[in-house]
């Protein structure tokens, strides 16, 4: 690692850490609790809102668990819909209660986080179906007039982001979502790219063996969709992910493709950084930029 450049909290945050779990050789019960053991000491300390709500969306796949977040109490804001991360088999509306609050409070929209369905019991498109059911509930007045349901977003964070590409796509010309944000996303099982090479083999966090892993749980479509289309994007990757040059080459497919987007890399943090933010400035930096998208986009 002496020849690659590491922000330096980012050092120092892997410097405290143990090894990372063996999850793919661990029973499934016990890698998701682990999963939120070591995901709570980043939601310590989180920003102050003005409510926090837990409610329930109704779904023919079952009861969605949601939270919805609010940094405000006026009436008629704009809603995020948050798709968290966790390789589609791990991660909660409990993991990712920090990321969904900053966001909340950079945007000024109220942020409406779920529990879509997890693989490998439900594989895809299990979680693009939550997320589009989700979204159709919001639409009809869900929430009622606390949020604005003409002014929606969408935004994930690495498997979410995935999943909200199947979103985006599945509800192409409809209108649906104003503006979305995709974190160091995960797009298709590509797995030789020079970052692979490069960050994949253990020392960064994220291994490609556990992409593939998680790819063999999910069991989503092996290429990119039909990009054209698609409300404007907000993308960022980390600049020792191996997911980094999948995003990259993303963001390069979408403007081909004639869509608005913006990508922003981040240099010398690992995948997952975003989750990083009580000790981690890039983090911060990165959240601020999401916020300032949507405000732009959803106000």
């Amino acid at each position: 690692m002496s020849d690659v450049y590491m922000h330096p909290e980012m050092a120092a945050i892997l410097a405290g850490g143990g090894p990372a779990p063996d999850y793919p050789n661990m029973p499934l019960a016990e890698s998701r609790i682990t999963f939120e053991r070591l995901a709570s000491s980043w939601n310590a300390a989180i920003p102050a809102l003005a409510e926090s709500r837990d409610l329930e969306i109704p779904s023919a796949g079952g009861a969605i668990r949601a939270r919805l977040l609010r940094p405000t109490l006026e009436r008629n804001r704009p809603v995020i819909v948050f798709v968290h991360g966790g390789g589609w088999t791990f991660g909660s509306i409990d993991t990712h209660r920090g990321a969904m609050a900053r966001l909340a409070i950079e945007s000024g929209a109220c942020v409406l986080g779920i529990d879509y369905r997890l693989a490998p019991e439900h594989p895809c498109p299990a979680a693009i179906d939550d997320t589009l059911n989700t979204l159709d509930a919001v639409r009809a007045g869900l929430l009622g007039d606390v949020v604005d349901p003409s002014r929606v977003g969408l935004a994930g964070d690495s498997a979410g982001a995935g999943i909200s590409l199947g979103v985006l796509t599945a509800l192409r010309g409809r209108n649906r979502v104003r503006a979305a944000a995709l974190f160091y996303g995960c797009y298709a099982p590509i797995f030789d790219t020079p970052s692979h090479a490069a960050f994949g083999g253990g020392a960064y966090l994220l291994t490609t063996a556990r992409m593939r892993w998680y790819w063999g749980n999910w069991r989503g479509p092996a290429r990119l969709p039909d990009l054209a289309g698609l409300p404007p994007l907000y993308l960022n990757a980390a600049g020792l992910d191996p997911l980094r040059d999948e995003s990259l080459d993303f963001a390069r497919a979408l403007g081909e493709a004639g869509n608005d987007v913006r990508l922003d890399l981040f240099a010398g943090v690992c995948h997952g950084f975003m989750q990083m933010s009580a000790k981690l400035e890039p983090a911060r930096t990165a959240h601020r930029a999401a916020g300032r998208f949507f405000a732009e986009r959803l106000q």
